[in-house]
């Protein structure tokens, strides 16, 4: 009684012999921290701790809600992809017909140029199938053939409308003839050495596949050519000249001498082996046959 009395006086110091403990009760181990049971946790300590986390997690950047929006991303994109794979199963080739036709009529540029290039491709890979939807595909191209902002267009539109003549022979043109034929004679004497090789190309194309039905119109059209087809002979690039002379070669049975000033028999005039000869050996020659009347 006495030594608390004492103890809450605080006479008694830490150093007091009653704070010593006997000797056979020290432990030889070194002296820690004395682990207790944490007592049970209420409902209302969790969610303390479980908004504490919340916080800790929100502070700090997390990969998993990134990964979220790219795995929605590429479901949506597999999912639109599986949906055109459907489609082309069913029509393919319609299909992509109505892509490229639609992008044809593009305000873009280059979606036009990309459009008439498609073209080009599905008609050398597919020509048997591209027949049936022969005129979609010749309106496109004479509309890309008439553009009047890009030469790339109208160059992609000469390059396509010659492999599809090619893969078709000219048939079942119908009206379109007249169209190609007006636009590509307005190319002949054009700036552009690509345009000029192409429209030459394409035209001795048209030669070929003018047949009896075109027949009168081409050979009006080839006679107002045919200042551009002798003045193209000597041109300045040597593949345009190459072309022109190929399609010279083409359209001379549409070129007839004038009787008032020819000097050759019947026979020759008939007969395009002459023409043919003064293409690939006198282009001058026949130019000045031409320039003079002569011819």
């Amino acid at each position: 009684m006495k030594l608390r009395q004492e103890f809450r006086a605080g006479k008694i110091e830490s150093s007091h012999p009653i704070w010593l403990l006997p000797r056979n009760c020290i432990s030889p181990r070194r002296p820690g921290p004395v682990l207790r049971p944490h007592p049970p946790h209420s409902s209302r300590d969790r969610r303390s701790s479980m908004d504490q986390t919340q916080r800790r997690m929100l502070g700090q950047p997390l990969s998993i809600p990134t990964a979220q929006p790219k795995k929605k991303s590429m479901m949506s994109f597999f999912s639109k992809v599986s949906w055109k794979l459907k489609l082309q199963k069913r029509e393919p080739l319609k299909n992509a017909v109505l892509v490229l036709a639609e992008r044809a009529r593009d305000p873009s540029v280059k979606k036009r140029h990309m459009a008439m290039r498609g073209l080009g491709a599905l008609a050398c890979e597919t020509p048997d199938k591209v027949r049936k939807y022969k005129k979609i595909v010749l309106d496109l191209l004479v509309h890309g053939l008439y553009d009047p902002v890009s030469s790339d267009v109208v160059h992609e539109s000469l390059k396509t409308l010659t492999i599809i003549l090619g893969k078709i022979q000219g048939k079942g043109l119908g009206p379109f003839f007249i169209d190609v034929t007006l636009q590509t004679r307005t190319l002949l004497d054009d700036e552009n050495d690509s345009l000029r090789y192409s429209a030459f190309v394409l035209f001795g194309q048209l030669a070929a596949f003018a047949g009896r039905k075109w027949k009168r119109f081409f050979t009006r059209q080839v006679q107002q050519t045919q200042d551009s087809l002798l003045t193209h002979l000597q041109d300045r690039n040597p593949q345009v000249a190459k072309a022109c002379k190929t399609t010279f070669q083409a359209c001379s049975p549409y070129l007839r001498p004038r009787k008032e000033h020819s000097f050759w028999s019947e026979e020759d005039q008939v007969n395009p082996k002459l023409c043919w000869q003064l293409i690939h050996c006198h282009p001058e020659l026949l130019q000045f046959f031409y320039a003079n009347k002569i011819l």
